[in-house]
């Protein structure tokens, strides 16, 4: 039997097949983990980050649940992106489900202003 983390990550190889960044709607990869959660915009036609932000970022973080912190990562996100002109994006959830966490992320990224 394969562990968790070796299915997600061939999930995560089978949504990558289908999904490339490019300089103008990059890829929004998502990486969660047990107590934070990631996230960054990828131009994989140069294999640059472009923008990233995570949960240690935060300045106010205590009593809060992590998917209000995910929401949070999501819209700090977004904010740095249209600071950079991007405004549009590929989602990439990494092999997770998109629900809990994830979503909210999304959620988060969609509010501050990125499309996808």
């Amino acid at each position: 039997m394969k562990r968790k983390a070796d299915q997600r990550k061939i999930r995560h190889a089978r949504l990558r097949a289908k999904i490339k960044g490019t300089a103008v709607r990059p890829r929004l990869s998502v990486f969660r983990s047990s107590q934070h959660i990631y996230g960054q915009l990828i131009n994989d036609e140069t294999g640059k980050t472009l923008v990233s932000f995570n949960n240690l970022k935060l300045k106010e973080k205590k009593n809060l649940k992590k998917s209000v912190i995910a929401k949070q990562v999501g819209m700090n996100l977004a904010k740095q992106a249209l600071a950079k002109k991007i405004k549009k994006a590929v989602f990439d959830r990494g092999g997770y489900k998109y629900h809990g966490r994830i979503k909210a992320l999304a959620e988060g990224a969609r509010e501050g202003g990125l499309e996808f």
